[in-house]
């Protein structure tokens, strides 16, 4: 994941003739708005069974259009806060729905109090996606950053990971991973990938490029996890189909199906057979002729476009 640094926008203080009377009340009535939100912090630090903190307290916060006004320029600040009390949130070992349904609520407040977060938005939309399982949520924060943060690719390039594997749309995620190779100071292996989606969206090849490329920038070891088993899910499809190919070609030649997957490789229709990357098995009907993994028999629906018609 990359640095806070490169991605949160700076602060810049501008500095302007000030009224003394003036300055003293805006400063009081900051000081006020200051010592609610230290206050909104410890009405967040309520324990449920000591350990826990209660994320419900986070759908008490109101919305950031309303907040915002009233901070008088502190809104920075005030998305700063909000952003450390989420992350003890988020320090929890596992969350509910409900609770990530208020994470997605804070994390909108912390958006619109700094429009130019990114970092927020990037964590936030891997963190619904892989930790939540709500592309639906991550999307609508991604999609929010990108427009106001139109300069980061990770942004859309999140967005391209979730439509297509995530939603299992190959199309609508090459068009992002496009987006984000045209974005400046995106990684030089962008482009290629974005050519390849567009041409091979369903190759399971291009898939895990793709997976490569996100674990790389993404150093939470949970996250990690997930994309490696991710990777091992597309490399029994690339499997399957290797197998099937051959299978395909000996039925042609022989007008019948191989007795098993091993007369393959003793008729030289293959130069070795897969290992199965879970542990498991590669089973084969010899009568239909149809090959599954004994540990994931259902196959993945964004790579099989050619068999179900789309997704």
């Amino acid at each position: 994941m990359p640095g806070y640094s490169s991605l949160r926008t700076p602060i810049h203080n501008v500095t302007q003739p000030f009224n003394p009377i003036l300055r003293i009340a805006v400063t009081s009535v900051a000081a006020g708005l200051l010592a609610s939100i230290v206050l909104l912090q410890q009405t967040l630090d309520r324990r449920i069974d000591g350990t826990a903190v209660r994320i419900e307290e986070l759908a008490q916060l109101p919305r950031g259009e309303h907040l915002k006004p009233v901070l008088l320029g502190y809104h920075h600040l005030g998305a700063d806060l909000l952003w450390l009390r989420l992350l003890q949130v988020w320090g929890k070992k596992k969350n509910t729905d409900n609770e990530y349904e208020w994470i997605y609520h804070a994390l909108d407040v912390i958006t619109t109090l700094d429009p130019r977060y990114a970092y927020a938005y990037y964590v936030g939309g891997v963190a619904l996606t892989s930790y939540a399982n709500r592309p639906d949520l991550s999307n609508r924060l991604l999609e929010k950053g990108h427009h106001e943060n139109p300069g980061e690719w990770n942004l859309p390039f999140l967005l391209g990971y979730n439509h297509y594997f995530a939603l299992g749309d190959a199309t609508k995620g090459a068009e992002y991973i496009e987006r984000a190779a045209r974005t400046p100071g995106a990684p030089d292996f962008l482009p290629g990938l974005a050519t390849r989606m567009h041409a091979e969206a369903g190759n399971p090849d291009v898939a895990l490029q793709f997976l490569e490329a996100l674990w790389k920038e993404n150093p939470d070891l949970v996250v990690r996890e997930k994309l490696e088993t991710r990777a091992k899910e597309v490399m029994i499809e690339r499997d399957l189909r290797t197998l099937e190919r051959a299978i395909a070609k000996y039925h042609n030649d022989h007008h019948a199906f191989p007795l098993s997957l091993p007369d393959l490789l003793y008729k030289k229709y293959l130069e070795r057979l897969p290992e199965e990357p879970f542990g498991g098995t590669y089973l084969f009907d010899a009568n239909t002729g149809r090959v599954t993994s004994s540990t994931h028999p259902s196959r993945l629906k964004v790579f099989r476009l050619d068999l179900q018609g789309g997704v």
